[in-house]
């Protein structure tokens, strides 16, 4: 049965660190899809110290923007994270915000189409201040819009906050 969780925040509010817990006990052998494009050695060193702290029983997966073309039925998948998959889409299409999240969102779909189970770990970029770069400011409205449609996609939203988890009511339409 397809499941996703959502799981948003700050910057090393212990996301993906409760994300990576979570696959494991909901499965032996849980799928990492990272988005991460790799652009110096100083990333690629942080990459493989990640992977190998990760262990055997993880299944690695490194994947910028084709989410869809792993078929995962049956899986539990974490996918770390949105807000780097995002980034790719974004730069690829020249900033083009409107393009880049509908291209987003139409992968999402055909990649959650799957029968499993999702883990998404996203950014709550917008919770600081308003950026003085309009490049930035173009971005945070987009990945905000998307966390929005992940969100009211997913079975379960999970905001967290210095290591703790803080389960978030899904709202009744008004």
């Amino acid at each position: 049965m397809r499941r996703i969780i959502l799981i948003t925040g700050g910057a090393r509010s212990g996301k993906s660190t409760y994300a990576e817990k979570l696959a494991l006990r909901l499965s032996p052998a849980p799928v990492y899809l990272a988005t991460a494009r790799i652009w110096d050695e100083e990333f690629r060193q942080r990459v493989l110290r990640h992977q190998k702290q990760r262990g055997p029983e993880w299944t690695n997966i490194e994947e910028e923007k084709e989410l869809s073309r792993h078929r995962l039925e049956g899986r539990v998948v974490l996918i770390d994270c949105i807000t780097l998959w995002c980034t790719n889409f974004f730069f690829d299409m020249n900033a083009d915000t409107d393009r880049a999240l509908a291209a987003i969102k139409a992968e999402f779909d055909r990649f959650t189409a799957q029968d499993a189970t999702f883990i998404i770990v996203t950014n709550e970029i917008g919770m600081g201040g308003t950026s003085e770069n309009e490049l930035q400011r173009k971005f945070t409205d987009m990945q905000g819009w998307m966390n929005q449609y992940v969100a009211a996609r997913a079975d379960e939203v999970i905001l967290m906050v210095s290591g703790i988890p803080f389960p978030v009511p899904k709202p009744h339409d008004p």
